[in-house]
């Protein structure tokens, strides 16, 4: 004989919760909403232990405890609890609460809840004392569906109905109505999984057994199934009924036990059909009993879909199988913040998974499933060419090492940056720029690795700057002429002069350029960071160089002198620089007029040091002013009186000798016309203004310096 076992069968997660719940708490005060579950024999053990069955509130005394079984109940139940301080131990199926939040939201909308199911059974009287509306409750096509004719309907279902029933039920209420119909598929995945194993195993069998509570109806539905593919279905409530030579003529054997059916009663059933037959193997039949309980066998790094059955406060639990339920813990969900409440509304939706842990326990993780597949999508770009980052952990004497999420990454030192590399430990801790530069890099073959290069990004960048600058200054070569006039920042000074940027590039405003009067320091004129117009002096396109001016776009000293002096003035001045024949008084910055020695008093002098002094300050009046020529004729004895004059003593007219006539340049003796000619230079230049300024003899200097940059 060959048995065939159904996969998905015995207490689903919900009775199961219920079961292990009432066997846990102080049976004293405690008391259970209706039949737990629909199966004689575990309702008789609660009983042997104290624990209550009632039919109403009204029945549980104030301050006890109330058991609400996973069928669920009404809200008018929780009030009056609330009201009479009962506590309740709410064991209500998790797909069960759902169905009531749905029912309990649509109604408040108005709409009009019509469950399919059976009204007589405990989930639906539950789900009917949530409906603040109008309801309405259908369990076969061949009802009268018209009052929902004209009516906005929402559908759901008892958690445990048939589900080809409810497709044609709900297929048949949209032919009718005439308004929206919005559906809730609300059967609990584990009875679509039995009723869909029921079929197939049916099908293929001599005789189904299909054990379970006479008035369970999950169980009625798997009978119904198991009957329209086999003509030979026993439907047994426990081991006791079992009679194995009713089986003695089948050579295949179907088992199906409902969602109220405990294992034990199952395990029973194999061990006396192994008793009575000899010629089954003992082997196969512990095989079939130790599979009941048995976990799935997974893989590390296995992806798996599943499917979540209920949500507490530690995490979620889900299933793979429909039969074995693990903890999917809160901190390995994908979301912002976990939240039971939020995870209740998803219990019967799919979610995928990656085994991350099989010993000592399976352990689940919905978001190393999530960073996996980021990195994987990652890898992808990467492989590309796409540039990514990472920080360096460590090193050893070939390169870099590093990680990108769960693959390690080599960098060589060669890949580092352009030139050798000696100490890499000083990269530790950094972030690194990389990029594979061939596919191949990424190697997938034994332990996978990225090798990758910064080097070839630096490389890139530098190149780029490069060209960048010579189109940049290509450019600016092309549009910029001497005499131009430009605007420019003065980016840094020096002692020669200031760097200006001009469009981008740095220009020369050399110290001798910036005024007309002379500066020591170029911070005298300019600020830095600030624009100024400029004048565009030289541009040298070979070596990449253009000299700037500040000066030549402001006006001269001796421009506005004109308008500031007059002959006959009398102006304050400083003695600047002294020379034989008088000294030079600077009126204002790159303004200067000469005292001819003879102007300085009006006894005669042989050297104007007996007089004056470098800084000294004096008054003067102006003799002749010529602007044109940039010279200014001064007096100071003018503005002294004049001493009165002794006659002189006759001298004795003495005849000149050839030695006394002063020597020329040459070193020979000067002739007559030759100091004649000095004479009237001394006194039509130096005494009717000097041409040359201490502005320009200070320029001189300034011109050689900038000669030498």
């Amino acid at each position: 004989m060959k048995v065939t076992f159904a996969r998905h069968c015995g207490f689903c997660s919900g009775v199961r919760r219920a079961v292990d719940t009432a066997f846990s708490v102080p049976p004293e005060n405690t008391y259970v909403f209706g039949q737990l579950i629909h199966n004689r024999e575990v309702t008789g053990k609660l009983s042997e232990r104290g624990i209550r069955t009632v039919e109403t509130t009204a029945d549980v005394p104030s301050g006890a405890r109330l058991i609400i079984r996973s069928h669920g109940v009404g809200k008018a139940v929780y009030e009056e609890c609330a009201r009479r301080g009962i506590a309740i131990i709410d064991c209500t199926c998790d797909f069960v609460k759902r169905t009531q939040r749905i029912v309990e939201r649509e109604s408040g909308n108005g709409k009009t809840i019509v469950i399919v199911g059976h009204r007589e059974h405990p989930e639906v009287r539950g789900l009917l004392g949530w409906c603040a509306g109008e309801s309405f409750v259908f369990a076969s096509e061949e009802e009268d569906l018209t009052p929902l004719t004209q009516k906005n309907c929402v559908i759901v279902a008892q958690t445990t109905f048939s589900e080809q029933l409810f497709l044609k039920i709900t297929e048949n209420i949209r032919k009718v109505c005439q308004k929206t119909v919005e559906i809730f598929k609300t059967i609990c995945y584990t009875t679509i999984w039995r009723q869909k194993e029921a079929e197939e195993i049916s099908r293929n069998s001599d005789a189904v057994i299909v054990l379970g509570g006479l008035n369970s109806s999950n169980t009625g539905k798997l009978c119904e199934i198991a009957s329209k593919y086999c003509g030979r279905v026993f439907r047994l409530e426990c081991a006791d009924d079992f009679e194995y030579e009713k089986f003695l003529l089948f050579e295949r054997v179907g088992i199906i036990a409902g969602a109220s059916t405990p294992d034990w009663q199952t395990q029973e059933v194999l061990f006396k059909m192994e008793e009575n037959n000899a010629e089954v193997q003992a082997t196969t039949m512990m095989d079939v009993v130790e599979g009941i309980d048995k976990e799935e066998r997974y893989k590390k790094g296995q992806i798996i879909t599943a499917r979540i059955v209920s949500a507490t406060d530690e995490g979620v639990y889900v299933s793979a199988s429909g039969k074995l339920e693990i903890l999917l813990a809160k901190e390995e969900l994908v979301c912002d913040e976990y939240s039971r409440e939020a995870y209740a509304e998803k219990v019967g939706t799919e979610i995928e998974l990656m085994v991350v842990e099989i010993s000592p326990k399976v352990k689940l993780s919905e978001k190393m499933l999530a960073k996996i597949r980021e990195e994987e999508a990652q890898l992808k770009d990467i492989a590309e060419g796409k540039e990514f980052s990472v920080t360096c952990t460590g090193f050893n004497k070939g390169g870099l090492t590093a990680e990108l999420g769960t693959y390690p990454v080599f960098i060589p030192a060669r890949e580092i940056r352009s030139g050798y590399v000696k100490e890499l430990d000083k990269y530790v801790g950094k972030k690194l720029r990389l990029r594979v530069q061939k596919p191949e890099d990424i190697r997938r073959t034994g332990r996978k690795e990225i090798i990758a290069s910064q080097r070839v990004i630096l490389e890139e960048e530098r190149a780029a700057r490069e060209a960048a600058k010579a189109e940049k200054e290509a450019a600016f070569f092309e549009s910029i002429q001497e005499g131009d006039v430009v605007e420019g920042k003065v980016e840094r000074v020096t002692s020669f002069g200031a760097f200006v940027s001009v469009n981008g590039f740095d220009c020369l405003a050399h110290i001798s350029d910036l005024s007309w009067a002379g500066v020591k320091n170029v911070t005298d004129v300019l600020e830095i960071g600030k624009r100024y117009e400029f004048k565009v002096l030289r541009v040298d396109r070979t070596n990449k160089k253009v000299s700037i001016g500040y000066k030549q776009l402001q006006p001269q000293p001796w421009e506005l002198a004109a308008e500031k002096y007059a002959e006959g003035d009398v102006v304050h001045g400083k003695v600047v620089r002294i020379v034989p024949f008088g000294a030079f008084v600077e009126l204002e910055r790159g303004v200067d007029g000469l005292v001819h020695v003879s102007q300085i008093t009006h006894e005669w002098l042989d050297n104007p040091t007996s007089i004056l002094t470098i800084g000294q300050e004096v008054d003067a009046k102006i003799l002749a002013f010529n602007p044109a020529e940039r010279k200014i004729t001064l007096s100071i004895k003018a503005l002294q009186p004049r001493p009165e004059q002794e006659p002189r003593p006759e001298r004795e007219p003495r005849e000149r000798r050839e030695d006394d006539r002063p020597r020329n340049r040459k070193g020979g003796r000067r002739n007559a016309s030759e100091e004649e000619e000095e004479d009237y230079s001394q006194w039509t230049e130096n005494a009717g203004g000097f041409s040359t300024s201490i502005s320009e003899l200070l320029g001189n200097s300034d011109a050689e310096e900038k000669k030498e940059d």
